[in-house]
């Protein structure tokens, strides 16, 4: 292969990159963000790497999800606490069914860029750029707003920055207390219309916490209990703004993508000849790989040659979103072909992407009961195979939106309007995330055999 470095992806095919109309301007601003702090450290990002590598051999469960984009709008220090307060509550849950650790991840403090389908958007008779996300340009359907702005970036890295600051405020400060997740989970079965069904596996856990309480395991004699860990990560599609944040770590002269602690690259942009996967191969960080129904074994197997030669433990996470309707038929053989290849891998079930449909009254929805259905499925080909099924990722807020169908409240296609607030792609509410947190743990008790 050719020696690596933060720029070798410039002289490979590139898709899914803004048309900048200023370069003179877009190198003074990776330049200077060049100039800023990591966002992120290289030794929480071996942790992580560590954590997944639990995860890898069956020992630990992945729980990943935020939102579907973060926007310069929407951000405010209750938003960014009540997402976290539902991965808290999920993780709880997962834990105590799955009997193991969960790692947390979150797509937050770095997810603003999206792929488009079209380089274009229509409505009428006018055609604009898409909207590819606040750090390359605005939402609103207008020429000046469509006009992709290299400013952006610096923007979007001071509001990354102020959410992990946040974040590990919320991780370290008492607001992770297990007792007091417990009691928001107590609220939510106590008013869920399908509370009953998770009544035992709550009370399950509150004795658990009372028995520990009555051992002296608490919050004042362990750190464990009134603190966590969360790490963050995005779709690494942006490259010039992620080389500006690439360092060499003065400890081991390795290379990290300081943006973030995980990034992933999704199904446009994971051709093994192009320029996201030169980039990923050469940062140490845990990369994802969004795996579809269009995969091939041959494409499968390359990118796991280029980005984890050394089949690390925790390096590559396969990201599967096949659709319900094809989790069975799809997944199968590449899991197969995985397994055969000794390959060491997270697979971890991404149940948004595959099954977004269109509802009659034109807003972008997903079904809560699809969503489940391919998480089950994927659970299954697993157990059929012999092989573990790693974790979910999630598409989630923790606000009360009207962006999926069904649950427990039972949203209806009438009822999307109601709060429907995303930019791109429809997200769970915090209730509907955490209903399937608990029927997740009914399968991961049945996966212990209990």
């Amino acid at each position: 292969m050719e020696i690596w470095t933060p720029q070798s992806w410039r002289s490979k095919p590139i898709l899914q990159q803004p048309n900048y109309q200023d370069a003179a301007k877009v190198t003074a601003v990776e330049e200077e963000l060049s100039k800023l702090p990591p966002l992120v450290f290289a030794g929480e990002i071996r942790e992580l790497h560590r954590q997944l590598g639990e995860v890898a051999q069956g020992k630990a469960f992945l729980l990943q999800g935020g939102d579907c984009a973060e926007t310069f709008a929407e951000f405010n220090a209750n938003k960014i606490r009540d997402t976290f307060q539902v991965l808290l509550q999920m993780a709880v849950v997962m834990t105590f069914a799955g009997g193991s650790p969960v790692v947390k991840i979150g797509r937050m403090a770095g997810q603003f860029a999206k792929p488009r389908s079209s380089d274009l958007e229509t409505i009428g008779d006018i055609s604009l750029p898409s909207y590819r996300g606040d750090i390359i340009n605005g939402n609103e359907f207008t020429s000046a707003a469509r006009i992709p702005d290299p400013e952006r970036m610096i923007k979007a890295y001071h509001q990354s920055s102020s959410t992990l600051n946040l974040l590990r405020a919320f991780a370290q400060g008492g607001f992770a207390d297990l007792h007091k997740v417990h009691r928001w989970n107590l609220g939510f079965v106590k008013n869920s219309p399908l509370g009953e069904r998770y009544q035992h596996l709550s009370d399950q856990i509150g004795q658990a916490l009372t028995f520990m309480e009555a051992c002296g395991v608490n919050s004042n004699t362990t750190p464990q209990i009134r603190s966590t860990s969360l790490f963050t990560s995005h779709e690494a599609l942006l490259l010039g703004y992620e080389e500006a944040l690439t360092r060499k770590d003065s400890i081991n002269d390795e290379w990290y993508n300081c943006s973030a602690h995980m990034i992933w690259i999704g199904d446009r942009t994971r051709q093994v000849d192009h320029a996201h996967v030169e980039f990923l191969r050469g940062v140490k960080n845990p990369i994802g790989i969004k795996v579809g129904p269009t995969t091939s074994s041959e494409d499968l197997i390359k990118l796991l040659d280029i980005l984890n030669p050394e089949n690390l433990p925790g390096r590559i996470t396969l990201i599967a979103r096949m659709g319900a309707k094809q989790i069975t038929e799809k997944l199968p053989p590449l899991v197969q072909l995985v397994k055969r290849e000794g390959r060491s891998v997270v697979w971890s079930s991404d149940p948004m992407h595959g099954n977004t449909i269109t509802a009659s009254s034109g807003y972008k929805t997903r079904s809560v009961d699809a969503i489940l259905e391919e998480i089950k499925g994927f659970f299954h080909v697993h157990s059929a195979e012999g092989t573990h099924a790693g974790g979910v990722h999630l598409e989630m807020t923790g606000h009360n939106v009207t962006e999926c169908i069904g649950g427990a409240y039972q949203i209806t296609e009438e009822g999307l309007a109601d709060r429907y607030d995303t930019f791109c792609d429809p997200r769970l509410n915090g209730e509907q995330a955490l209903e399937l947190a608990f029927l997740i743990a009914d399968t991961l008790k049945s996966a212990r055999g209990l």
